[in-house]
């Protein structure tokens, strides 16, 4: 006699579009529950609508008109009978009027609480927080007024930054490196925040330019308990945006590791923080400074590093939190086991200052084999919209030592192929090859001179 299984599947709502939709559909299928793709009218024959049990339609292709709206998320939530929504990165992932809406709905919401949210959502705030907690921060102040703050400058001493108080993705970010720069550069500052993140207000902080960008993953359980799963670097950035992470950090002291780390973890602890998060900071290489950037409160683009170095998935963990299960992470030692390198791969003309580069990807070809991941929604024939991000995918590549990550992440980069839409692999390649980069332990400002001058000799070589 057979007989038939009744338990309900849990149907876990997907609140994002592109690789990391594609990612939260494959940790869905994981833990037994049935993903729903929440899509704009762009998205809708995207590969994660593919993978999808079913796709709700929430909006136009402009995402402020669908994925940047949380009562339309909030609604196909109720729609697909969601027991969770998981908003992936960027767009509501860190809006606590999402969270709110859902709970209203009883419906759970895989990150942190509102209140979490709000206390971590701006720099400020989390500042604050963070020195409560014991955690290093820089020097900084407040901007009351941008065209008065020549006299704020004072405490900190140049160079400095001017950075936006909400949002990120290096918006509303400038340096200063003297009093008239200051005054000219704050105005223009406050009106790029206004613009993309609806609030002009911003700050100053003290410029570290020889700082590493370093990362360390966190999961809490929502009661003050909390996971540490090591560290990132993610210096390698243009703009403020970064190109290659890599875990663990390589050449940090076990002092400075345990600063990282222990600061991480009380704030965690403060916060009574639940599910995945990841505490930034900058690690001088001309000091012992270590200071508090940022809390991220959400999965990261570069989380696959840390899932590979450890053996975890941590975007099912983050499901099955939210659902009120154990998220079966195991405690970690401050070092992994094996060396994770990862190169995000964009639609973009890196010799034409990183133009976007959307359309139809006539062709792609991915690297295989023991210690390679491709995390893509990409496919023969896709037409990549011009509608968002330029991230087509990210290739991660695990081995026992850094040298030999490089070595083997080297290799698969020059495996790839893209045809159709120019991309960044060119990037890829020179940063790979380069000495500075094969010894290891770059700062935040390194990228930029040295692209600058390799397309200079590059132009010259043309002529």
């Amino acid at each position: 006699m057979t007989t038939s299984d009744t338990t309900k599947k849990p149907v876990v709502l997907i609140a994002n579009r592109g690789e990391i939709a594609v990612r939260i559909a494959a940790a869905a299928r994981r833990i037994g529950a049935s993903p729903v793709l929440a899509a704009s009218t762009a998205d809708i024959g995207s590969r994660a609508a593919q993978l999808a049990d079913r796709v709700i339609v929430i909006g136009p292709a402009q995402a402020g008109q669908s994925y940047l709206r949380p009562e339309y998320v909030a609604e196909a939530a109720v729609h697909a009978g969601a027991d969770v929504v998981h908003p992936g990165y960027g767009f509501l992932s860190e809006q606590p009027e999402l969270a709110e809406l859902l709970e209203a709905e009883n419906i759970a919401f895989a990150g942190p609480r509102p209140e979490t949210l709000r206390a971590v959502g701006d720099k400020s705030s989390a500042r604050k927080v963070a020195v409560a907690a014991g955690v290093p921060v820089a020097p900084a102040t407040e901007i009351d007024d941008v065209n008065n703050v020549v006299p704020l400058a004072e405490s900190i001493g140049y160079p400095l930054l001017i950075k936006a108080v909400h949002g990120g993705g290096g918006r509303g970010i400038r340096l200063v490196t003297g009093p008239e720069d200051l005054a000219r550069l704050a105005p223009q500052a406050a009106a790029e925040a206004q613009a993309a993140f609806g609030n002009g207000a911003l700050y100053l902080e003290r410029f570290y330019p020889a700082a590493r960008h370093v990362e360390v993953q966190v999961f809490g359980d929502g009661q003050g308990g909390a996971q540490i799963f090591g560290d990132r670097d993610c210096s390698v950035q243009r703009r403020h945006q970064k190109l290659i992470e890599e875990c663990p950090a390589w050449g940090l002291t076990e002092s400075r590791r345990t600063v990282l780390h222990d600061s991480s973890r009380a704030l965690v602890q403060a916060l009574r923080y639940r599910g995945a998060g990841t505490v930034e900071f900058l690690v001088d290489t001309e000091s012992e400074d270590v200071v508090f950037l940022e809390m991220n409160a959400r999965i990261q683009v570069e989380h696959p590093v840390t899932e590979e170095a450890y053996g975890i998935d941590l975007v099912a963990a983050q499901l099955r939190l939210a659902l009120g299960q154990d998220p079966q992470l195991p405690d970690v030692p401050p070092v992994p086991p094996a060396a994770v390198i990862e190169l995000r791969i964009n639609a973009e003309d890196p010799g034409n200052d990183f133009r976007p580069n959307p359309g139809v990807i006539d062709h792609v070809s991915w690297p295989t084999g023991p210690g390679v991941r491709v995390d893509t929604h990409i496919y023969d024939g896709y037409s990549f919209p011009p509608f968002y991000d330029s991230l087509m995918a990210k290739l991660i590549v695990r081995a026992d030592t850094r040298d030999a990550a490089v070595a083997a992440v080297q290799a698969a980069a020059h495996s790839v192929t893209v045809e159709g839409v120019t991309t960044t692999l060119p990037l890829h390649a020179f940063v790979l090859s380069h000495p500075d980069f094969v010894h290891g332990g770059v700062s935040t400002s390194w990228f930029g001179p040295i692209w600058e001058q390799h397309q200079a000799q590059r132009k010259e070589a043309l002529r």
